[in-house]
């Protein structure tokens, strides 16, 4: 006798035996309820309608758990352990019901798809865009024996393909006709599970590329930023290299000037004297600017250091307020200064605020600041922003930071940033 026609004797005996255990529980019941409760009550005669009520619902309570019991015996008896396909059928369609993450479900697929056919493993198959993707594998990374043949099942909703499903007959044993049935009916039911499958890859791909994409841009930012700093630097040399030595060259001259006038001397000392002093501010001032550029507080000091003499040059209306804030990477502490340099340039030349705050807060790792005045404000979202709001928020975001931007007409406006150390994590 061929293994393809033991394996479908077997399958039928064990129908058989499944029926007549579900019958014989069902009599069983009726004797020992109607019968059985009618003598202990005293009426034989004619059968009881309220046993026979209660015969009824203790079967349909106890139905699906015998039947269950009955499948697993005749499965380890008659089957040698492998699952009855109307079992499998229950097992698969319980799977698509239940609440399993998607992402397990293809998985749970190719087991049951497994255990229902007898099959050495199963696979379950996705089709994308270009290729084909194996979703999962029952039992997991199974290799195929030698002499294994593979046998696929399509899987279609409509005309569209959505992948296959995959089983490997052990050398020398062939598919039942049962199992033919059973592994065709699971891939018309495989359509819903293939087509999340395919929706979740093509999503995993697409984050994946996004995701590349953003650390680009902001690879891209931190370049630009590094590229901006890398000039204001350069300035920083020209300004002290070049013009702050002509104005220093200038001075001497005009000292020497002095020396040599004849004529009028006190009014010729005077006016050198003014003009001595006019070079000798307008050096100091181009050594305020170069610093002001990068300025070596700021490497010396940190943040708050540096900002200081900033905040005091607007007067007793601006105020600072620093709390927890250590040092922090350099990237880090030149995007908070300079955001707040531009931050309280912007409140000077256009909110015409009475009072304009400065705070800065410091924890391991991050470092929060803010610029807060009670100005004109404006409106975020009239897409009027100026050059140097953008300015602050390419800063922002080229260090992997975050900014909030608050104000409305005629009630000021507070600048929030939020700048991660990730030198510090």
């Amino acid at each position: 006798m061929t293994p393809l026609l033991r394996r479908s004797r077997r399958e039928l005996l064990a129908t058989v035996l499944v029926g007549a255990g579900l019958t014989a529980f069902v009599v069983l019941v009726y004797v020992v309820v109607v019968l059985g409760g009618g003598a202990l009550v005293g009426r034989t005669s004619s059968p009881s309608l309220s046993l026979s009520v209660l015969a009824t619902a203790c079967v349909a309570v106890a139905f699906d758990p015998v039947q269950s019991r009955l499948e697993r015996w005749v499965s380890r008896v008659v089957l040698g352990g492998r699952t009855s396909p109307y079992d499998v059928v229950r097992r698969f369609t319980t799977t698509l019901a239940d609440q399993h993450p998607d992402s397990e479900l293809p998985e749970r697929m190719a087991r049951v798809l497994a255990d229902g056919t007898g099959a050495e493993s199963a696979q379950v198959w996705v089709d994308m865009v270009d290729r084909g993707v194996l979703a999962a594998t029952w039992p997991p990374a199974h290799v195929p024996a030698a002499g294994s043949v593979a046998r696929r099942m399509p899987v279609r909703h409509g005309e569209e393909n959505l992948g296959a499903l995959v089983v490997f007959e052990p050398p020398g044993v062939t598919l039942t006709p049962v199992a033919e049935r059973l592994f065709a009916g699971l891939a018309d039911q495989a359509a819903l599970v293939l087509r999340g499958a395919r929706l979740r890859a093509e999503l995993e791909q697409r984050l994946a590329a996004l995701s590349v994409r953003a650390e680009e841009l902001r690879v891209s930012r931190e370049r630009l930023v590094d590229a901006h700093d890398a000039e204001r630097r350069r300035l920083e040399r020209d300004i002290h290299d070049g013009a702050q030595q002509h104005l220093v060259a200038l001075a001497v001259n005009l000292r020497l000037a002095g020396t040599l006038a004849t004529r009028s001397i006190d009014r010729a000392d005077a006016l050198l004297a003014e003009q001595e002093r006019a070079a000798d501010d307008a050096t100091a001032t181009l050594v305020r600017l170069a610093r002001g550029i990068f300025p070596p507080r700021l490497e010396a000091g940190g943040v708050a250091e540096a900002l200081r003499p900033a905040v005091e040059g607007m007067g007793p209306s601006c105020e600072l307020v620093a709390t927890g804030v250590g040092r922090y990477s350099a990237p880090i502490e030149a995007t908070a200064y300079f955001c707040c340099l531009e931050a309280l340039q912007n409140a000077a030349k256009h909110a015409h605020a009475s009072s304009t705050r400065v705070a800065l807060v410091g924890t391991d790792g991050i470092l929060e600041i803010s610029v807060e005045d009670d100005g004109r404000g404006f409106d975020p979202d009239s897409g009027r922003a100026g050059a140097g709001l953008t300015n602050i928020r390419e800063r922002v975001e080229s260090v992997g930071g975050s900014l909030t931007v608050s104000s409305a007409p005629g009630l000021g406006t507070r600048i929030h940033a939020v700048l991660p150390d990730r030198s510090r994590t």
